[in-house]
């Protein structure tokens, strides 16, 4: 018996008494489904942004950031599946839904024909003191899933956090913005300039921090600017 066969046995034995459980519903996972299941999959409520380029995002965001392409895999809803998988990557250490949600992206954005757009992939950046608490930057797994899937470069040491932020979630849309003023800075220029970059982020609700991460992008040079976010609130 070789040691594939072995294995796969001996995950199949501890799955009997451990089965691996679906992060956005809690069901157990069957033979070939990883992180998510497929009744999940199916279920999650997705956008169609990529293949729209004036889509609702895109002309929410427009007027404050000049942007090429601005889209959202999936609709945030408050206690919904997206919302599951979003707090099971920020705080439950699943960093593998980052990078599965960002190979599902690069699929749909492979299939809307804009897979050559990007030149290279930034996610926004974390404090130290939270990727030191939580081990990773959730964004910056969704990037890698992107990276891997379209074949673009990306990279988290070009940007970075100045200083730490207070939590954004129960703040007004103009204090979720004076929050953001003045905590980015793009440390390599030379990596963005005359570049086309993608920023990507977990999820958009005012799009503030986004549109801070923008402004430093565009001063370091970068000549097209687009967003992608795993979902929008």
């Amino acid at each position: 018996m070789n040691n594939s066969v072995t294995s796969t046995l001996i995950r199949d034995f501890v799955s009997l008494f451990f089965p691996r459980a679906c992060v956005a519903c809690s069901d157990a996972l069957v033979k070939g489904e990883e992180t998510i299941c497929t009744y999940c999959m199916l279920e999650l409520p997705e956008t169609t942004h990529h293949l729209n380029p004036d889509n609702p995002l895109f002309n929410r965001l427009a007027p404050r950031i000049p942007l090429k392409y601005c889209m959202a895999c999936y609709k945030f809803t408050k206690n919904g599946r997206v919302q599951h998988l979003l707090h099971a990557l920020k705080y439950k250490g699943h960093d593998e839904i980052g990078i599965t949600l960002g190979k599902i992206y690069a699929d749909k954005l492979k299939g809307a024909g804009i897979q050559n757009e990007f030149e290279i992939i930034i996610p926004v950046p974390l404090h130290p003191s939270r990727w030191r608490k939580r081990g990773y930057n959730q964004s910056a797994k969704f990037a890698e899933g992107l990276s891997g899937g379209l074949a673009i470069p990306f990279s988290d040491n070009i940007m970075a956090r100045k200083f730490k932020t207070e939590t954004q979630t129960r703040k007004s849309k103009l204090s979720r913005w004076e929050n953001m003023g003045d905590v980015f800075i793009v440390t390599r220029p030379e990596a963005v300039s005359g570049k086309k970059v993608l920023l990507v982020d977990d999820v958009i609700t005012t799009g503030s921090t986004l549109e801070a991460c923008a402004n430093e992008l565009i001063k370091a040079g970068s000549c097209e600017l687009s967003i992608a976010c795993i979902a929008e609130a």
